[in-house]
């Protein structure tokens, strides 16, 4: 396949870097090991990123989200790659999800925007 097949990815109330999940009592269960942690940790995979990316988190979400979310984009960026943060002001975890269903919702509209299609109204 072309590396340049994905043309825009949208983030949304993630965790990018496991290594938090690995210092919680998650991790007794989890039992993510050093490769794993660093195999499926997105904000370490920064160099096989070719499509601009938006991240989105909720204001209502756990203080964990949202710290991921900004610093996962300051890494895109710093990076040198295209990326846009949005914070969507009373939004909480579950209701970022159901955003994407709504075009005037902040993951939503950030869909649309990503694919060039217009939003109406």
């Amino acid at each position: 396949m072309p590396t340049d097949i994905v043309k825009g990815g949208i983030c949304s109330s993630g965790m990018y870097d496991l290594k938090a999940v690995r210092l919680s009592k998650r991790n007794s269960f989890v039992r993510f090991t050093d490769e794993m942690e660093q195999a499926m940790s997105p904000q370490r995979q920064l160099d096989k990123l070719r499509a601009p990316v938006v991240v989105t988190y909720g204001t209502n979400e756990t203080p964990e989200f949202q710290r991921q979310a900004r610093d996962f984009a300051a890494a895109i960026k710093a990076a040198g790659k295209s990326v846009e943060l949005i914070e969507a002001p009373n939004y909480n975890h579950y209701e970022m999800g159901e955003s994407f269903g709504n075009p005037y919702g902040p993951s939503g509209r950030a869909a649309l925007v990503l694919m060039q299609l217009p939003i109406l109204g």
